[in-house]
Parts: structure tokens; sequence; C-alpha cells
């Protein structure tokens, strides 16, 4: 016979339920809050110094669980903390720079991939619009406001994954929309979906297949080269650096070289100058000495005080004769760092907040230097994040991308090892043999395949020496530019929310299939 139910249980008394009504959807709101907090750390893991790229999948995958199915307003919120928790620990830099800066870059770049998530769909036909809108949602990111800031991005995540490979076909940006491809796998095998899985996964292997055989330059000479760390103590300020001891720690290191070598590189800004080097005879005949002496073309980082309130940013070449040679001046400025936009308004709000009191000039020239050893393209120091500045040198014949760098002045290495990482991924896009050279470190020589085949320590005196290649040609990446991964992800956002309003006209009312990723409890749970 059927057991029936004990009668002298009593049910909770009113007060009782009504708290524990109370507290539901605060414990829901905490857990909704938690999974975005932990897909966000997973994006922050997969970027450099950590670099566990795999994890940048599985925060896109996390991600996607969190917004499939619901309204734009959650999607919004949700998206928002994710990429907050990826960017606090990606940007930490930021805060021994300006920790109000840093909070406020956080919360507005956050904002951006909140919207991209508010703009897609709710349904599946988000997994066509989530890698275009993110996409987008990075281009403008790496350009507003103040020219942009390319740090802890999810194509630098993959630089030292296969996945990279693929930057040299469309670049960085297409990169982006792959990463959040392979993160939608893992969320379609969550739902069981194995046809998107399976697709997906072929998409990403014929992609890298595609980039082992796609053009990537030819190889025109060779260089015998060196790239000088000076060393010195890391997480210095400019006003409190005696120049001159700067200067001579990197004329040591450089009379350690052994043997005949093409191409001396010396970090950004070493020769720190009042006034011009004409206006200098110190620092230019020790390096004139070097030269000669070297028989080698010299390459070194120099800022000019022009007035009291602008300076230059240059590369100067020295010939192996010790004259003086080409020039390249630093175009792409470091906002609050070497020009203050809006100066006269920031320093009435901000005054005495430790803001460079010159500016820099920036330079119009194309990004080379031309020397006896062949045409040299350079990015100095911040250029090296945006991959236009790369591109600007290929198409203008540079052999060899030289980045010469000055990160002395940041806490930590996060800077640091993400400047590496993008010095590989631009090497990728270039085809080009990339050196990285700094002060206190890192610097680096880097393959045309991304590979780092020698890397300083911080604070170390040291030079790396090795025979690379000059190589000329463009990948697809440098012919074509960041269009057409523009002009694709237009286009995908348009296809996904066609295919969500014809899914909706074929399923007009509620639970009849427009999105069953959403779990029933999930769907009937309080808002948070």
């Amino acid at each position: 016979m059927p057991q029936t139910p004990p009668t002298d249980v009593a049910p909770p008394p009113p007060a009782r339920r009504a708290r524990l009504r109370r507290r539901a959807p605060a414990r829901a709101t905490w857990a909704v809050g938690g999974r975005a907090v932990l897909a966000g750390l997973c994006i922050a893991a997969s970027v450099p110094p950590w670099g566990w790229w795999p994890l940048a999948f599985v925060g896109i995958a996390l991600l996607d669980r969190l917004i499939a199915g619901h309204g734009w307003r959650r999607r919004f919120r949700r998206t928002w903390l994710v990429a907050f928790a990826w960017l606090v620990p990606g940007l930490l830099w930021m805060w021994d720079f300006t920790a109000p800066g840093y909070v406020v870059a956080c919360a507005v770049f956050a904002t951006y991939f909140a919207v991209a998530a508010a703009l897609s769909p709710p349904g599946r036909a988000r997994w066509i619009a989530l890698p275009a809108l993110f996409t987008l949602a990075e281009m403008a990111r790496w350009r507003f406001p103040f020219g942009g800031e390319p740090l802890a991005t999810l194509a630098m995540s993959q630089a030292d994954a296969p996945l990279g490979q693929t930057a040299r076909l469309a670049g960085s940006y297409a990169l982006v929309a792959l990463v959040v491809l392979g993160g939608l796998a893992l969320s379609a095998a969550w739902e069981r979906r194995a046809w998107v899985t399976a697709g997906v996964a072929i998409g990403l292997v014929a992609a890298m297949a595609l980039a082992a055989v796609a053009p990537r330059g030819h190889v025109v000479g060779h260089l015998r080269v060196a790239v000088v760390q000076g060393g010195g103590p890391q997480h210095t300020r400019a006003a409190d650096t005696d120049n001159w001891l700067v200067f001579q720690r990197e004329v040591k290191a450089t009379e350690t070289i052994k043997g005949p070598v093409d191409l001396v590189l010396w970090p950004e800004d070493v020769v720190g100058l009042e006034g011009t080097l004409e206006q200098n005879p110190n620092y230019r005949n020790e390096i004139v000495r070097l030269a000669r002496q070297l028989h080698t073309t010299l390459v070194v980082g120099v800022t000019e005080d022009i007035s009291p309130t602008r300076f230059r940013n240059a590369s100067v070449v020295f010939n192996p004769d010790g004259t003086e040679g080409d020039r390249y001046d630093k175009v792409r400025r470091v906002p609050f760092g070497e020009y203050v936009p809006f100066r006269s308004l920031v320093e009435k709000l901000a005054p005495g907040s430790g803001l460079p009191d010159r500016d820099a000039i920036a330079g119009t020239r194309p990004a080379v230097v031309h020397t006896r050893v062949g045409t040299m393209g350079v990015v100095i120091s911040w250029e090296v994040f945006f991959p236009d500045r790369a591109r600007d040198a290929i198409s203008h014949g540079g052999e060899v991308l030289l980045n010469p760098t000055n990160g002395s002045s940041y806490w930590l290495n996060i800077l640091q090892s993400q400047q590496v990482a993008s010095s590989r991924l631009r090497a990728i896009e270039t085809g080009r043999w990339t050196l990285q050279a700094a002060p206190t470190g890192f610097s680096a020589i880097v393959t045309p395949t991304g590979h780092v085949t020698q890397r300083t320590g911080i604070s170390q005196a040291r030079v790396l020496t090795q025979t690379i290649e000059r190589r000329q040609g463009q990948t697809w990446a440098t012919d074509v530019g960041p269009w057409p991964a523009l002009v694709a992800s237009v286009l995908a956002v348009a296809l996904a929310w066609t295919v969500e309003r014809r899914t909706r006209r074929r399923h007009p009312h509620p639970g009849s299939g427009v999105d069953s990723s959403p779990s029933t409890a999930e769907i009937q749970r309080p808002k948070g």
C-alpha cells in the first residue's frame, strides 16, 4: 500500500518562509557574480605575464553561459563584470602610473565589451554575432580615447599559442574573433550542439593550416645583430634618474660585444639630453667612438628637450664611420606619459598629480630608418602595441622590425611581458625578425614566426647577439590591413540579427524553442 506522508511535520512559520524568499534572489545574484568574476579571471590568466592561453577559451565559454537567453540589460551587466574582472589584473601596471586613471580605464573599457554583448541576439544567433562584436569592441578599445590602449587583449593571449600564427592572415583583429569562436565552441559543446562544436573546431584548424602556408616574405640577406640592455634598477622615475649614469651603463654593456656585428640596437631614450645631440658633445663623442670601434651601424634612442614645453623622442642612426645618419621620430605618443590631452583643463582639475612637464612632438615620417645595412622598420616602445605602426614600417620597406623601448619606470613586469607578446604578434603579422631593446628589461629577439630565441631578465646588464635575416615581401595582414576584419564583423552582426528575427517568426511564443540554452532553473531565477 502507498505510504502517506507524516502529518506531524509542521511547515516553516510564515516569517521564516518570508526570510527564505528574500534570501533566494541575493544568493542567486552572488552566484551569478561569482561566475562572472571567474570568467573574467580566466581571460586575465590567459594574458601575459601569466600566459595560460587555453583559459581564454574557458573564460569566453563561461561568459556565453551567463548571457544565453537573457535580455540586453542582463547581458550588459554580466559582461561588464566579466570584462572588469579581466582588465583589473591585466592593467594593474597602471595603478602606480595613476590610480584613479587605472580604475576609470578598467571601468570604461569593460563598458565596450558590455555594449557588445548587449547588441548581440539573445538566442543561438549570438554565436554568429559575438565574435564580430568583440572584434569591434577591441577595435574601439585600440583607438579610443586618446589613441587607444591595446593592452591585456584577447589577441595577446594567443601570442604563445598555435592559434597565434593566424595573425599573419588578417592581423590581430581576426585573431580576436577566432579566440571568441573557440570559446563559443566550448559553450556549444556544453549544450550538446556537436555540429556547432565540430564546425568551429574544423574552422580553427583550417585557419591554422592556412596560416602555415600563407605568404610571410622572403629572405634577402643576413645580419649579425646585438641588442644591448644596460641594466639598472626597475621602477625608477625620470626625475630621479641620472641620465649620464643610464648612458654609461649602456656604453659599458656595448663595450662587451665580441666579434664583428652589423647592427647594434640601443633602447628608447637612454640618451636623455637637455638640448640636441649637437649641443651635447660628451654624449655624441662616446656614441661616435663606439660606432667606429665596433665598425657597426648603431641605432640609439635619444630624447632632446627642444623647449621648456616640448621634446623629441627619436631613434637615431650612427654609421660605422661615426657620421650621423637617418632618424625616426616617434609618431604615436603615450597619453599622460609623453603628452597630456587637454593639458590646460587637466592641470586645473589635478594640480600636482605628477603629469609630465613637456609634451613630445609627434613625428610625421614613415616608420623606417635607412642604414648602410638595409632599411629598418622602427616602432618605438608604445607603438609596438599598434599593428598599424608595424604595417607602416613594412609597407615602406622595413626588412627588420626594431622596437627600442623603456619600461624601467613601471611597476611589476606586467607591461613588459605584454610588450614582448606584442612584439611576437607584430613579428608574425609582418613576417619580420623583431628586436626589442629595453634598458632594464625585457629585451628580446623574436623570429618571424613569433618564437623568442633570447630574452633578458629584469634589471640585468646583458647583450643579446644573433645572426638574423633581412626579409622583404608582404603577408596578407600587412597587405590588406584591418578592413577585412571590420567588414566581416559588420556583416556577421547583420546576419546574426537576420537569423534571430527569422527564428522568432518561426517560434513566436515563449518556450517554443527560440533558445533552450538556459536551464529551467536559470529561467525561473529572480533577476540578478
